[in-house]
């Protein structure tokens, strides 16, 4: 048996070992929780920002590529990125051909995790995860003196920044602990299997795919390229790890980190998993079109990064950037055919109901609850398709009513039952929305949000009134006077303008139309005082019937309560604009 063959391991190295990857894997946890905390509150704080940088984003590739660079650095995470774009594909606002160039860019944002580890592994006489550990506790402190919710937040970023820097040395202390004796089976059993790998020589073609493989799985299993790439170079800069090696593990950790977005395209919509395809696509052709020069030129690329820079741990972050920089210049030209080429993988599937509507309106997914921003403006827009079905039904009753003609009865009862399932949908969205960490805003807005769709509703109930009243006409063979009907045609047009002005004031946040809604709401209740006068005046001239006058009455008071939803439904939104 020759030594440091694993299986000369004494009882003593096998503690060892299994007391450094625990260790490891501690450092791992502590890793991915400083990442996800510091992501998560710097996309809560920048929320609404990167909302509005990402709607600008469809202007042209170069833009949309420096958005989702840029995005993807501040959040650390191209997993978020992807959330916000299926977000804004699946409401119209940019196409799938405009998404992809964001996707591009995430890739290369994401290189900054790397960029954040290498700094890590710098030795200094005062280490720099040494500094990062007090940025933590400050951190802390700043979150438990803080009194507002963006405080707070600042904290949890600090902390999320530090405990990334604490995860990194734990796994380094953690492998540097295996290797301190070069002398040891352990030591010696580490290196023969790097060795095996092609530490010292050339990385054959089967060495590649084995390599490119665990990068994959292991980035997969994880959740995390960052993690991955964490432990490769903390690998390499104890010197286990060759950069060729590296390479490709890195290769596979692309591929791999597309399981995010596919697992969680699962039960989507169309749009949702060609926007995760194109993610895999991109990132797989990328790496196999890169496997074959790292396969059969991994040297001469390790040696350019070496005149580039000594320091293994800084080689690897810059092929990361270098690989993802290319990759994007070589297919950013080729965005169109990705998309058909999506399309193609994912059809639009046929006999079952969509997530999207023909119109390309958004289905709330509960994907959108990891990213509170989007989700808050995409439960606004299906408050908006709500109040536009029950406002279309309100149009049908007063169709009825005035023309005597039930045919639309069909349409209406259809309506009204995808209004009801509608106010379902958003209330329980709603409710799992509440429960996320949300801004002070967003948490006043969400609040309002429940009453929208309540007053909404309402609309479409009083609606229901108004067919029973056309019912009741029809069955009593009565009918209403011209003037009458032109009185609530006179009606019916203030509570259609008022309802235009609401609803510019709901979907815009736009205050300045507050006035035009209160002249609105005016003419609507100055219209039941002259629906009221002129019943009693034809009540006193005998040309009205009391079935039909008692039916008039009550639209007239109907007609007044609708506006008053309406009214309620613009006023909401001065809970949370100034």
């Amino acid at each position: 048996m020759s030594e440091g063959n694993l299986l000369a391991l004494t009882t003593n190295d096998i503690l060892t070992i299994v007391n450094a990857l625990f260790f490891i894997l501690g450092g791992v946890v502590v890793f991915m929780v400083g990442m996800n905390m510091m992501g998560n509150n710097l996309e809560k704080a920048a929320g609404k920002g990167m909302r509005k940088l990402m709607s600008n984003a469809t202007k042209n590739k170069a833009l949309g590529i420096t958005t989702g660079a840029a995005v993807t650095a501040i959040v650390n995470s191209s997993s978020a990125t992807t959330v916000m774009i299926v977000g804004f594909v699946n409401v119209g606002i940019m196409s799938l051909t405009q998404a992809a160039s964001i996707i591009m860019g995430a890739n290369i944002g994401t290189t900054i995790s790397a960029f954040i580890m290498a700094l890590s592994a710098t030795g200094s006489a005062l280490e720099i995860s040494a500094v990062f550990a007090v940025l933590a506790f400050c951190g802390l402190l700043v979150n438990m003196l803080s009194k507002t919710d963006r405080t707070k937040r600042i904290g949890n970023i600090l902390v999320g920044v530090g405990l990334i820097f604490i995860g990194l040395n734990v796994m380094s202390t953690a492998v540097n602990s295996l290797l301190d004796d070069p002398e040891s089976n352990v030591a010696k059993a580490i290196t023969n299997l790097f060795v095996s790998l092609g530490k010292d020589k050339d990385v054959l073609t089967w060495e590649v795919i084995v390599l490119f493989l665990l990068g994959a799985a292991l980035t997969a299993l994880l959740q995390s390229s960052a993690a991955i790439t964490a432990i490769c170079i903390t690998l390499a800069a104890s010197g286990q790890v060759s950069t060729q090696m590296v390479m490709c593990i890195i290769l596979g950790t692309n591929v791999g980190t597309c399981a995010t977005s596919m697992l969680s395209s699962i039960g989507a919509s169309t749009p949702a998993k060609r926007a995760a395809m194109i993610h895999l696509l991109f990132n797989l052709i990328g790496s196999l079109i890169f496997i074959w020069p790292v396969a059969f030129a991994g040297n001469y690329i390790a040696q350019a990064l070496a005149w580039i820079t000594p320091k293994v741990e800084w080689q690897i972050p810059i092929f990361h950037m270098f690989f993802n920089v290319i990759v994007t210049l070589l297919l950013v030209g080729f965005t169109k055919y990705l998309v058909k080429l999506a399309c193609l993988i994912v059809p639009e599937k046929k006999g079952k109901k969509q997530a999207v509507t023909e119109e390309g309106e958004l289905v709330l997914d509960s994907r959108l609850l990891k990213t509170p921003a989007i989700a808050v403006g995409q439960a606004r827009k299906e408050l908006v398709k709500m109040g536009d079905l029950a406002f279309s039904n309100y149009k049908r009753s007063i169709e009825m009513l005035v023309d005597g003609d039930l045919s639309l009865e069909e349409d209406f009862k259809n309506t009204e039952v995808e209004i009801n399932e509608l106010k379902d949908y958003i209330s329980a969205f709603l409710v799992k929305l509440s429960g996320q960490e949300i801004s002070d805003t967003d948490e006043k807005k969400v609040g309002t949000f429940y009453n929208v769709a309540t007053d909404m509703e309402r609309i479409g109930d009083y609606a229901e009134n108004i067919v029973e009243f056309a019912q009741q006409l029809s069955a009593a063979e009565g009918e209403l006077s011209d003037t009458a009907k032109d009185e609530i045609r006179e009606a019916h047009s203030y509570i259609c303008a008022l309802y235009d002005v609401a609803e510019k004031v709901f979907m815009n946040r736009d205050l300045s139309l507050s006035d035009k809604v209160a002249a609105m709401e005016g003419e609507v209740n100055r219209m039941n005082k002259v629906m009221h006068t002129s019943h009693l005046k034809r009540v006193s001239e005998g040309s009205c019937t009391p079935d039909v006058g008692a039916i008039y009455l009550q639209l007239s008071t109907t007609l007044e309560r609708i506006g008053d939803h309406m009214v309620n439904i613009a006023d909401s939104v001065k809970t949370y604009v100034s």
